[in-house]
């Protein structure tokens, strides 16, 4: 229910950017290459320096190997733009906005990358941070029952996605998103798993 509702199920629609937000899963730079190569935009950003997920297991950060698996998979280096200082999603979207008025890049239309659990979180930022721009939110194509893999299990997906739910919940207020209504059945999902031991990534002093 919660892996439900973190997904937007936004249209796909011809954009000025294409900007997909690092992390430790590069399925977010194969789909941002995918969209690039389908020609849903002329322009692919990836931002990302090193996050919380990925100091241990890398050694760049993670706009920097985004971009290396998206040059793999056939897009040219030069229409790529990486932002690699910024550490959470607030400073994606506020670091991006910066490199591209340095660019002389004001693009009207965004198609937003994230991973599948972090969409609305991602979207909730972008439109706070960046309220005149159109957004669409996507992500790689996979269930939750397909996410799990070699570098992330179904255990630490759920407490990110319980984590986020929470940010969700309480973020509008301290300025970093925009409120979102939260269904009863999907917050009552929330308390369960939390009850369940689902508290890796809670926000200890709001918990």
């Amino acid at each position: 229910m919660i892996w439900e509702y973190h997904h937007l199920n936004h249209k796909l629609e011809k954009a000025d950017c294409i900007l997909a937000l690092g992390s430790h899963d590069t399925r977010v730079a194969e789909r941002g290459a995918q969209l690039f190569l389908e020609e849903w935009s002329p322009l692919l950003i990836f931002s990302g320096g090193i996050g919380r997920l990925t100091p241990e297991s890398w050694n760049e950060p993670e706009a920097d190997k985004f971009a290396k698996v998206a040059i793999e998979m056939g897009v040219p280096k030069e229409k790529i733009l990486i932002e690699n200082a910024s550490s959470n999603t607030g400073e994606n979207i506020k670091f991006t906005k910066k490199l591209l008025v340095e660019y002389g890049i004001d693009p009207k239309k965004i198609i937003l990358v994230q991973k599948p659990y972090m969409e609305r979180r991602a979207y909730a930022t972008c439109k706070k941070v960046w309220p005149e721009k159109e957004v669409i939110v996507t992500s790689p194509q996979l269930s939750f029952e397909e996410y799990p893999n070699g570098e992330i299990s179904e255990d630490e997906i759920i407490n990110i996605m319980v984590g986020d739910l929470q940010r969700i919940k309480i973020y509008p207020e301290r300025g970093f998103q925009i409120q979102q209504e939260i269904p009863d059945d999907v917050w009552t999902a929330y308390g369960q798993l939390v009850g369940a031991g689902y508290k890796e990534h809670l926000i200890k002093e709001s918990a």
